[in-house]
C-alpha cells in the first residue's frame, strides 16, 4: 500500500463476485462497464485503498444520514445534559453555551466530511491520520488517532446508556409520586440490562437498515412536540425574553463566571459527537463517497439547530434555575416537564423519548415474522453508537492494533457483522459504567468520550493541513481552498476543549465528586504509550491492505 493518498493503482479493475464466494479482479475497464452497480463501485475504491469488501453494503444515503442522526439524539442529547447549562450560566449557559460550540463543530464536521468522501473506509480516522502523515510518523499518528478514537467511542455507549437508566429511574420515580427513588446500584444494573440487549441487536444482520430512518423520523418528531409543549403549556409562566437569553447564575462552584460559562460548553461538545459513524459505515454504504460527507454535515446541522430550538423552549419554560438543580429525579429535563405539563403530559413526552414503536432489525431469518417492539429513543441511539463503535474496534484489530486482534475482527459467518468486537464493546462500556457510583458519573463519562473523540477528529485535520496538504485526493465533496482556515479553526477549538474538559467542575473536590473524564483518557493514552515504546514501534505499521489476502490474480496492487 502506498504512504500517500494520491499513488493509486494504475490498472483499472472491476470487483466481481465469483462462483466460490472470492472477489476477483478482471480487466474490464471500470469506465466502460455500464451494467456494473453502485456496490461494485464501491468495492473498487476500496481494493484501491487496500481492504477487501467484507460487509453487506445495506446502507442508503438516507438510511447513513438517519443512522448519524440517530447517535446524536436530539431530545435525548437535550435532556441528559440541561444540567450543564442550568449549573454553568442557568438561562444564559443554556441557551448561548450551546449554540457558541455548535459553529464551530459545523467546521470540524465539514472538515471531516471532507476526508470521508476521499477515503471511504471504516478505518476512517486513523486511517486518514496514517495516510497524511509525514512517512516517518505514519504510523505513530494511526496509533494515537486509533487509541483516542477507540477511547471515545467505547465511553461514549457507555454514556448514551447510562442515560437511557437514568430516563427509566427518572420515569419510575415520577409514576410513583417519589415513593421509588432508584440509586445507584439499581441503576447500574439497568445500565448492564441495556449494554445486553444492544450487544444482542448489534450482533443482527446488518443487511436491514430500514429501522433508522423511522426512528430518525421518531427523533425529530419528539423533539418538535417538546418544544411546542414547553412554550404553549408554560403560559404565563414563561420567563420574559430577556431573562430567557441573557439572565445568568452561577451553581459551578467556581468563583470566575467567565470560566463558569465556559463549562456550559460540555453539553453540545457531548451531545454533537459521533457523526463520524457515517465515515465508520462507509463499507456498509452504497455510494459511500457521496453519503457519508452529505450524511455527517446534514446530521450535525440537524441535530444543532434542533438542539438550541428545543433549549430556547426549555428557557422560557424555567422559572426557577435553582429549583430544576435541586431536583430529586435523576435528570432536571424530567423535573421540567413535570412542572410545566404536570405528571400525565410529563410521562407522555417522556415516553416519546425513551419509548416509539419501530420495526427492528430481522436476525437473518428470511422466514420469520416480523414483529413490533417498543424500543426507547435514546435506547437505540445507545444502539447505533454500539454498531459505530463496533466497527471501530473491528477496523482497528484488522490493522493488528488491538491485544488478540484476530479475535476481535472475526466477521460471523451468517450476519456477516463484527460479533466479537460487539460484546468487547459491551465488556467495555460494563467496565466504565462504574463510574456511576460516583457523584459525578455522567459528566465523568461524558468528558471522556469528548476528549478521546475530539482528540482523534482534530488529529487528521492538522495533518490535512500541515504535512498532508497535498496528498488529499478529493473526492465528491470538496472544501476547496477553504480547507485550509476551516481546519485551523478545528484544530484550535478542540484544543481549547480539551483542556477545558480536563478541568474539575469545581476549585474544590473529593475523590466522590470528582470528574475523573481526565483520569480515563489519561490511562488508556499511558497504556497506549507504553505499548508503543515498548513493542508497537517494532511492529505496527499502520493500516494494513489485506486486499492480496482476498482478490487472487489481481494486478491492482
Amino acid at each position: 500500500m502506498s504512504a500517500t493518498l494520491k499513488e493509486k493503482p494504475v490498472v483499472d479493475v472491476q470487483i466481481l463476485e465469483a462462483t466460490d464466494g472470492c472477489l476477483l479482479a478482471t480487466d474490464t475497464p471500470f469506465a466502460n462497464y455500464t451494467t456494473v452497480d453502485q456496490t461494485n463501485a464501491d468495492d473498487v475504491r476500496l481494493a484501491e485503498l487496500g481492504y477487501r469488501g467484507e460487509f453487506r453494503r445495506g446502507f442508503s444515503l438516507l438510511d447513513t444520514v438517519a443512522f448519524a442522526f440517530s447517535i446524536m439524539s436530539v431530545i435525548g442529547g437535550v435532556s441528559s445534559t440541561l444540567s450543564f447549562g442550568l449549573a454553568s450560566g442557568g438561562h444564559l449557559g443554556m441557551v448561548w453555551g450551546w449554540f457558541i460550540p455548535y459553529l464551530f463543530v459545523i467546521c470540524i464536521a465539514a472538515s471531516m466530511a471532507e476526508m470521508a468522501s476521499s477515503v471511504p473506509t471504516s478505518a476512517g480516522l486513523y486511517y486518514f491520520s496514517a495516510k497524511l502523515a509525514p512517512e516517518r510518523y505514519s504510523a505513530l499518528a494511526s496509533w494515537v488517532t486509533g487509541w483516542a478514537n477507540v477511547t471515545g467511542q467505547v465511553t461514549l455507549v457507555c454514556s448514551i446508556d447510562y442515560t437511557v437508566a437514568q430516563m427509566i429511574t427518572t420515569a419510575i420515580a415520577v409514576n410513583t409520586d417519589n415513593a421509588v427513588v432508584l440509586g445507584a446500584g439499581p441503576t447500574y444494573g439497568i445500565l448492564l440490562a441495556i449494554l445486553f440487549v444492544h450487544g444482542v441487536v448489534c450482533s443482527a444482520d446488518s443487511m436491514r437498515t430500514d429501522w433508522w430512518s423511522p426512528f430518525a423520523s421518531l427523533t425529530a418528531g419528539a423533539t418538535v412536540a417538546a418544544v411546542i409543549a414547553l412554550l404553549v403549556c408554560a403560559g404565563d409562566r414563561k420567563v420574559p425574553t430577556q431573562t430567557a437569553f441573557f439572565s445568568f447564575e452561577n451553581h459551578t462552584g467556581w468563583r470566575n463566571d467567565g470560566w463558569a460559562f465556559l463549562l456550559s460548553f460540555a453539553a453540545p461538545m457531548w451531545s454533537l459527537t459521533g457523526y463520524d459513524s457515517a465515515a465508520h459505515i462507509a463499507e456498509e454504504t452504497a455510494g459511500a463517497a457521496r453519503a457519508a460527507p452529505i450524511a455527517i454535515l446534514v446530521s450535525v446541522a440537524a441535530v444543532g439547530g434542533m438542539g438550541w430550538i428545543l433549549l430556547i423552549a426549555a428557557s422560557f419554560a424555567t422559572a426557577s434555575v435553582p429549583a430544576l438543580l435541586d431536583t430529586e429525579l435523576s435528570l432536571p429535563m424530567g423535573q421540567l416537564l413535570l412542572d410545566v405539563l404536570g405528571k400525565r403530559g410529563m410521562l407522555a413526552i417522556w415516553s416519546f423519548t425513551i419509548i416509539a414503536q419501530v420495526r427492528p432489525p430481522r436476525l437473518a431469518r428470511p422466514n420469520r415474522a416480523d414483529s413490533q417492539r417498543a424500543i426507547g429513543l435514546q435506547f437505540l441511539c445507545g444502539a447505533a453508537q454500539a454498531v459505530d463503535a463496533s466497527r471501530v474496534v473491528f477496523a482497528f484489530a484488522r490493522d493488528g492494533a488491538l491485544p488478540w486482534s484476530t479475535w476481535w475482527e472475526r466477521l460471523d459467518a451468517r450476519t456477516q457483522t463484527p460479533v466479537n468486537a460487539v460484546w468487547l464493546v459491551v465488556a467495555l462500556s460494563a467496565l466504565c459504567g462504574l463510574l456511576g457510583f460516583s457523584a459525578t458519573a455522567f459528566s465523568s463519562l461524558a468528558g471522556a468520550s469528548v476528549i478521546g473523540l475530539y482528540t482523534s477528529y482534530a488529529t487528521p485535520i492538522f495533518l490535512r493541513i500541515t504535512s498532508g496538504r497535498r496528498k488529499l485526493v478529493r473526492g465528491p465533496f470538496s472544501l476547496g481552498e477553504w480547507y485550509m482556515p476551516i481546519g485551523a479553526i478545528s484544530v484550535l477549538w478542540v484544543t481549547f476543549i480539551v483542556v477545558l474538559l480536563s478541568f474539575p467542575p469545581s476549585q474544590t473536590t473529593t475523590a466522590v465528586q470528582m470528574d475523573y473524564a481526565s483520569v480515563i483518557v489519561f490511562a488508556v493514552f499511558v497504556f497506549a504509550g507504553c505499548s508503543w515504546l515498548l513493542s508497537a514501534r517494532k511492529w505496527f505499521v499502520g493500516p494494513l491492505p489485506n486486499v492480496d489476502r482476498a482478490y487472487r490474480g489481481s494486478k491492482a496492487f
